[in-house]
């Protein structure tokens, strides 16, 4: 059982994350879910449905065990709408006390690491497709807890 220290880190990690992808997810231009940097890449999009699909797997970790679906993207809306679900359901998973059935640093290193790159991958497209976040000081934001819908 991770400390309630390690908890709240993760936890905040989480709701790093619900912010920067709500930086990221909104206001995209039309047509921006498929938008793809090159042939054979994932579109933005897709990018945006694995985010989805990581943290619903890390959610049925926490709780049972490995399993993966891969899910086709949907609209962009309902995928944003999935991402802040899905995070906040694992989120309130991880506040409980109910056992964690994978360590936390897996957790961790594994779909949330995953996420926030590919949440990187999404700012960095916008910019690609004209569309940049406005520029902002992280360090400096009012982040809480629980994760929110940004």
């Amino acid at each position: 059982m991770p400390s309630e220290s390690a908890k709240e880190l993760f936890r905040h990690t989480l709701a790093t994350l619900a912010y920067r992808g709500g930086k990221a997810f909104d206001g995209v231009p039309d047509g921006f879910s498929d938008f793809r940097i090159a042939a054979g890449s994932r579109t933005a999009g897709e990018i945006l449905a694995h985010i989805g699909d990581l943290l619903d797997w890390a959610l049925i970790m926490a709780k049972e065990k490995h399993v993966w679906h891969e899910s086709a993207p949907q609209a962009w809306d309902r995928d944003v709408e999935r991402f802040a679900t899905a995070l906040a359901a694992f989120d309130a998973y991880i506040a409980s006390d109910a056992p964690l059935q994978a360590a936390i640093d897996r957790l961790f290193q594994g779909p949330v690491a995953d996420a926030l790159t590919h949440v990187g991958q999404i700012a960095m497209m916008r910019r690609l497709a004209e569309a940049p976040l406005k520029g902002e000081n992280y360090f400096r934001a009012d982040i809480k807890l629980p994760p929110s819908s940004y």
